[in-house]
């Protein structure tokens, strides 16, 4: 294995070949992004049928996240000793299970059980196309290229947005779930038609590493000093987005200003849509392993201020201008993927991408079950619940920022200088 602290080494070139499979791979991602966001047009239903507290809906969205960031770690092991496609397609039918237990589910337990299900059976669907990309396209195209996976795969979001308004209207949330779980089960089934298991790309080890070895591999993750600051940061940047979109949007704009669930959704699906914009334009700008860590922390200082704006409680166009410019720059953070592709080598790149990917989504469901418990302890003392969730964001907001500019940086940026 070569040394940790290398992070040079070099890529195969991008060809067209490699677009259709990636493509492939992004459907699972899709479904992924879909799963995750349901709480926010599904909350209100929810709460209605099984009686749930703010807490209780904040664990309903947080299981789901709990699932997929635990299982980041295995998933890494999977992708760079058993390939790819071998480890999509084993985890992955797992979303078509939960989506029908969570159908079916007659009481909240069983409701969050699913959850967790569909969370472990989409674990490898961003995190293996960020390892496709590092090893398939040239280092230099990494950034712009996830940037436009990000942008693609995010379209889910707005499967959750309108769409799903209108079917909890016209049936019910159930069937919300047996069709997610359909299209999950059409995604499981191009990739095995269509996908094949790519070749071992050039610099990585010939022999299969056990499993011994690739948890030590892990180890050595954690003994960079770099990594502590990258996985502080990852822990409050993207759960900051879906915290807003994927739990608290709809019930703020409900119960605060009085709006009805299609008119949330159809907000929902604004802000999907604009969110969508972002990832590909910040990967083309990528700046470089200096500038995009100034851009790291500046974006999420912005969006800390934003969240801030929120929890003030201003009037419904006020905090609509403010999801809507807080969805426009969240494409930031597709940075992220080439900040850590550059802290780490090849041989080790997938365990790397699912450290932060752990980190990533454990933050979304800690986030979430934080929120839900501080809504729920903010009715209890008679303080409005929104403007709490939304302080609190803030807050973890700037804390990450900090960590992330202050602890020791990886030898990428202290090459260039700080």
């Amino acid at each position: 294995m070569p040394p940790l602290t290398d992070p040079t080494a070099s890529r195969p070139p991008s060809t067209n070949h490699a677009w259709p499979a990636l493509l492939l791979l992004t459907t699972g991602f899709t479904l992924s992004q879909a799963f995750r966001t349901i709480a926010a047009i599904m909350a209100p239903p929810l709460q209605a049928e099984f009686h749930l507290t703010p807490q209780q809906l904040g664990v309903f969205a947080a299981a789901f996240h709990f699932a997929f960031g635990a299982l980041q770690l295995l998933m890494g092991i999977g992708l760079d000793v058993h390939g790819l496609r071998r480890t999509v397609l084993a985890v992955s039918p797992l979303m078509v299970l939960g989506a029908a237990v969570s159908a079916l589910a007659p009481s909240f337990a069983v409701l969050v059980a699913g959850q967790v299900l569909i969370g472990v059976g989409c674990a490898p669907a961003f995190l293996v196309c960020t390892v496709y990309i590092a090893r398939h396209f040239a280092p230099e195209r990494f950034a712009a290229v996830s940037g436009a996976i990000l942008a693609v795969g995010s379209s889910g979001m707005l499967l959750t947005g309108t769409p799903l308004a209108w079917l909890i209207e016209a049936s019910s949330w159930r069937m919300g779930f047996w069709v997610l779980g359909a299209c999950a089960a059409l995604s499981w089934l191009a990739i095995a038609r269509w996908v094949p298991e790519p070749p071992q790309p050039a610099g990585l080890p010939a022999e299969r590493e056990s499993l011994g070895q690739a948890v030590r591999a892990f180890g050595q993750l954690f003994r960079l000093p770099h990594t502590l600051g990258i996985i502080l940061f990852s822990l409050v940047t993207y759960a900051a987005f879906v915290a807003l979109r994927g739990l608290w949007l709809g019930p703020m704009m409900m119960q605060r200003h009085g709006w009805g669930l299609v008119a949330a959704g159809h907000l929902a699906m604004v802000i999907s849509v604009v969110a969508l914009i972002g990832p590909p334009l910040f990967g083309r700008a990528d700046p470089g392993p200096r500038g995009r860590r100034r851009w790291l922390v500046g974006f999420t200082l912005f969006v800390a201020a934003l969240f801030a704006g929120l929890a003030l409680g201003p009037g419904a166009p006020v905090a609509v201008a403010l999801m809507l410019l807080m969805s426009a720059v969240s494409g930031y953070m597709a940075l992220q993927y080439p900040d850590v592709k550059d802290a780490y080598p090849p041989a080790v790149m997938g365990r790397a991408m699912a450290l932060f990917t752990m980190a990533t989504f454990m933050g979304v469901a800690l986030m979430q079950w934080l929120t839900g418990a501080i809504a729920s302890a903010a009715q209890a003392h008679g303080v409005e619940p929104f403007a709490a969730v939304f302080g609190s964001i803030a807050a973890l907001l700037a804390a990450g920022a900090l960590a992330f500019r202050w602890l020791p940086q990886p030898p990428s940026v202290t090459a260039s200088g700080r």
